[in-house]
């Protein structure tokens, strides 16, 4: 999991909480605040992968957003974290890469309104990016799996206003 920020079109800065899974690199969750707080992070832990569905271990930087109250949360939903090395973003590759990913594709390209409009983007962009966006690593494959058609008429779908394009066959 990892905090960026972004700027509004009234330089308001809002804050994105990402959650992704290490496995096949799926998004999980997204959250976005103004005020990131150790409680509003505890409840995103908690929104996210529930109490039963809990992963073993949490990867996170030692922003100073991550307080008492969301490390006791992580110990009382029973996962081990696990803080990155201070100045050392290289051992949080994937929600880094995965950050530079949603700012180059889609954030860099919009200009943000206010943190409904945020949240709608990042939501459209986690769904383009685990059901559609190709992976070299998952063998261009997108992270939630999908089959292959190989016959019918090919159509061409707007993704994000068009500024993301999905060919599908029907």
């Amino acid at each position: 999991m990892d905090l960026f920020v972004v700027p509004t079109i009234s330089f308001r800065l809002l804050y994105g909480l990402v959650i992704v899974g290490h496995g096949r690199r799926q998004i999980l969750w997204f959250g976005v605040t103004a005020h990131p707080t150790a409680d509003w992070i505890a409840n995103q832990i908690t929104e996210a992968c529930g109490w039963e569905l809990a992963p073993r271990y949490l990867i996170r930087d030692r922003d100073g957003a991550y307080g008492e109250v969301f490390i006791r949360r992580l110990r009382s939903m029973g996962i081990r974290d696990r803080p990155t090395s201070p100045r050392s973003p290289w051992q949080n590759g994937y929600a880094e890469r995965l950050i530079g990913s949603i700012r180059r594709e889609c954030l860099d390209h919009v200009v943000v309104f206010s943190e409904r409009h945020l949240r709608h983007l990042l939501l459209s962009y986690m769904k383009y990016y685990n059901g559609a966006r190709t992976h070299l690593s998952l063998e261009k494959d997108a992270p939630v799996s999908r089959a292959v058609d190989r016959a019918g008429h090919i159509l061409c779908r707007k993704i994000l206003g068009g500024l993301h394009h999905e060919y599908v066959r029907i």
